[in-house]
């Protein structure tokens, strides 16, 4: 199975969602799939059986989870599958779902055992045929790219007043600018939170040359736990971080000072701590959405290494993905911002020039984590790739990123 998560955001862009969409097959081992998701998870809703599988606790949390459903999915027994509190839950359904009398019934049934609802891919054309549909939902998706947003707002806070807008596919930060001057509509997704900086816009802070110095440090083939002890002593946040960290390793022994801290982790796992702890401290001043992009773009490059045939550079992926939005860190272009840190040629070919060795698995998790599953299949066909092993990699990075941040 295929799995990944696309955040929702509300107007101060803050994640207020996620959409959880999912994958069973191979779209080029099994052709007729192609363009469809028709027979995918028929007698099961897919979304809620990953969320059951592993907890929704390591997909996070208490924001909702929208959960595509077809015209076959949702006439499972959806309160036997689920465990989840049905408030959390907005069932996301597409147009295989028919403005019939079975459907509207289902629809009504779902409603009363306290799921929320929410409709996608409807055309301006279908609105009218669909009344008694978009009536029982509380959701539309609407796509900023196929239809006109603000006259369909409009239609919306006339016809269906307790209906809530979201808009799609946002390309840029201009366009959601733009629409959330607007007003009116109640989240947002898209590229535009990620959109690579072409052109520098702001000086570079004395904490975030205090990181980057800190990190040219620990990247380097060698380095001396003392100074970095040193370096990571000017930061308070980050002084109690590691001490949180290695006295959860070490139970019975006293820690002395930041060097026996540091001592105790050796270079290796110290490297690795600070890369992980930076990334928040990096993108601080950004929307929180960076930075768990950047931690579980890391850790996923370095779970599929072995996938890749690079096993020996997994530490090197993790750092390429941990990397991957430093653009957006600085503010500045990626062949800039990698100026500034110390990288492999390899790291610098992938980000900056889509070549190298490590290109091919930066283009896997892009659209990965769009949920492009007709491209991730191509490019598994094509390198080999057994879909249970991706699966395994995405499930092991979300948990990782949930036991990083839990006490």
């Amino acid at each position: 199975m295929l799995v990944t998560l696309i955040p929702l955001f509300d107007e101060k862009m803050s994640v207020r969602a996620y959409s959880l969409f999912t994958r069973k097959k191979n779209f080029f081992l099994l052709p007729s799939l192609l363009g469809t998701g028709a027979n995918d998870g028929a007698s099961h809703i897919a979304g809620v059986e990953v969320i059951q599988s592993i907890g929704l606790e390591t997909i996070l949390t208490d924001k909702e989870i929208f959960v595509p459903i077809n015209n076959i999915a949702i006439f499972s027994d959806v309160l036997e599958q689920n465990e989840i509190p049905c408030g959390q839950v907005v069932l996301l359904m597409d147009t295989s779902i028919e403005p019939e009398k079975m459907y509207i019934s289902r629809l009504q049934e779902l409603k009363k055992l306290g799921y929320k609802l929410a409709i996608r891919k409807l055309e301006v054309a279908d609105f009218e045929r669909y009344r008694e549909i978009l009536l029982l939902m509380d959701y539309i998706l609407i796509d900023d790219k196929k239809v006109e947003v603000r006259k369909v707002r409009l239609y919306f806070s006339k016809v269906y007043p307790g209906l809530k807008v979201c808009v799609g596919n946002i390309q840029n930060q201009e366009i959601y600018d733009a629409l959330v001057r607007e007003g009116g509509f109640q989240l947002y997704e898209g590229e535009f939170y990620r959109m690579p900086v072409t052109k520098g816009e702001t000086e570079i802070t004395p904490i975030k040359t205090n990181y980057i110095e800190l990190l040219n440090m620990v990247n380097a083939d060698d380095f001396e736990l003392t100074k970095a002890a040193d370096i990571i002593g000017r930061d308070t946040a980050l002084v109690i971080s590691l001490l949180k960290m290695v006295n959860r390793m070490a139970v019975n022994s006293e820690i002395t000072s930041i060097r026996h801290a540091a001592a105790m982790l050796g270079q290796r796992e110290l490297r690795k701590w600070i890369n992980t702890a930076l990334a928040g401290e990096l993108y601080a001043d950004k929307p929180n959405e960076i930075t768990r992009l950047s931690l579980l773009r890391a850790k996923f490059a370095e779970n599929l290494a072995p996938t890749f045939s690079l096993a020996l550079q997994a530490s090197e992926l993790f750092l390429m993905g941990l990397f991957s939005v430093l653009d957006l860190a600085f503010s500045e272009p990626m062949a800039d911002a990698l100026k500034r840190v110390k990288v492999s040629k390899e790291i610098e070919d992938a980000l900056v020039n889509d070549k190298g060795i490590f290109a091919p698995v930066m283009e896997f998790i892009h659209y990965y984590e769009r949920a492009d599953w007709q491209e991730v299949s191509r490019l598994m066909v094509l390198k080999n790739i057994d879909i249970e092993k991706v699966y395994q990699a995405y499930i092991q990075t979300l948990q990782w990123y949930r036991d990083l941040f839990s006490e």
